[in-house]
């Protein structure tokens, strides 16, 4: 088991990274001391595969759990399903020192944090990630929040975890797409933090795609490494932790303008850090082959890079772009690259310019 440590001050956690976790989770939460009472809330995809182990565990560690299934996928993340979950949790008598354990993939991990943030004014909750996107990110951080129709995450808080337990045997049963998915978030720390990890992706990514235990372990790892350096930086997003972005701004308003449909987070993303490579070569002079390794990268993981918007569609992405918690006076900001491993948060870029990457994205395959 691998342990990385989010130093902040009274609030750290440690992230816990090996196989076979779950069955200690219980054991694991002991350790906090917390209430007796708590909540699982997960989807009705993970549930009938991981929620009587995660249950089982709590009980054996003295814990009373009750189960909490909402739906599977993006639109889960609503406020209507919060208020499902609240009725439940006071039904369930859950007080200030229970807490909420979050059991799924990033969805989940989103909902179920708000969830913990609000309820009673906040109480402690763990994150127990089952996909590679929400292992190497959503789980990690304490952002947590749910969607409006108008954006992605327009309603949330900063509410950190008390622990993170990354069971990788859970990768194992992962869908291929899914899997894929999280590549998309795994490939952007290189791109935003690390050119020597970026290179390793680039040269491993086919025994990342077999799902390879030795790389897939240390790659986690590093991936939250690289988190964990930045939220202790900047826990808030004032300003550092905005890096974590990279590709986000349009990823988020793909995602937005398709109600949630048609991309998986990581999908989206994938296009969105492609248009940020080039925007990134246009505004700041990211070298054309950076620009392009970025694309051929992603191509390689199996993910979409192409964005193609009919001109309604480009009105629809820049609304929804201007809802961007980023912007600021009204001016939608980028992170853009000024090469492999260093990027720069808070960037203008000319509206003519951004129009016409809406317009066609071209394929980065050489």
């Amino acid at each position: 088991m691998r342990t990385v440590k989010v130093d902040l001050a009274n609030r750290s956690y440690a992230i816990r990274i090996g196989r076979g976790l779950l069955p200690l989770l219980g054991k694991q939460c002991a350790v906090l001391k917390l209430g007796r009472r708590c909540a699982v809330i997960s989807d009705v995809n993970v549930a009938p595969r991981y929620a009587r182990t995660a249950l089982k565990s709590l009980r054996s560690a003295g814990f009373d759990p009750v189960l909490l299934t909402v739906p599977a996928g993006e639109t889960a993340k609503s406020l209507r399903t919060v208020q499902s979950c609240y009725d439940q949790l006071a039904e369930h008598r859950l007080e200030r020192k229970s807490f909420v354990v979050a059991l799924g993939g990033g969805v989940v991990g989103d909902l179920a944090g708000f969830v913990a943030a609000t309820y009673l004014r906040g109480i402690p909750f763990v994150q127990v990630p089952t996909t590679l996107l929400a292992q190497v990110d959503s789980s990690v951080g304490g952002k947590v929040g749910v969607n409006l129709k108008a954006g992605k995450n327009l309603v949330g808080a900063f509410h950190q975890p008390k622990l993170v337990l990354c069971d990788l045997d859970a990768l194992n049963t992962l869908p291929m797409r899914q899997y894929r998915a999280g590549l998309a978030e795994v490939i952007k720390y290189g791109i935003i933090y690390d050119a020597q990890f970026f290179a390793v992706l680039e040269n491993g990514m086919g025994k990342l795609l077999k799902r390879d235990s030795d790389l897939l372990a240390r790659v986690v790892a590093r991936c939250c490494e690289i988190k964990a350096e930045v939220v202790g930086q900047d826990e808030t997003e004032t300003g550092l932790r905005a890096i974590l972005n990279f590709g986000h701004t349009i990823g988020h308003a793909l995602e937005a303008i398709s109600h949630y449909g048609e991309f998986l987070h990581g999908e989206a993303i994938s296009i969105g850090q492609v248009a940020a490579a080039r925007l990134s070569a246009q505004v700041l002079g990211l070298p054309r082959e950076a620009a392009e390794r970025i694309g051929r990268c992603l191509e390689a993981a199996g993910l979409p890079t192409e964005l193609s918007l009919k001109p309604a569609a480009q009105r629809r992405a820049i609304a929804a772009m201007q809802l961007d918690k980023k912007v600021s006076g009204g001016e939608i900001r980028f992170v853009l690259a000024r090469k492999i491993g260093q990027v720069e948060f808070g960037q203008k870029v000319p509206s003519a310019i951004l129009t016409d990457l809406l317009k066609k994205q071209p394929s980065n395959r050489s």
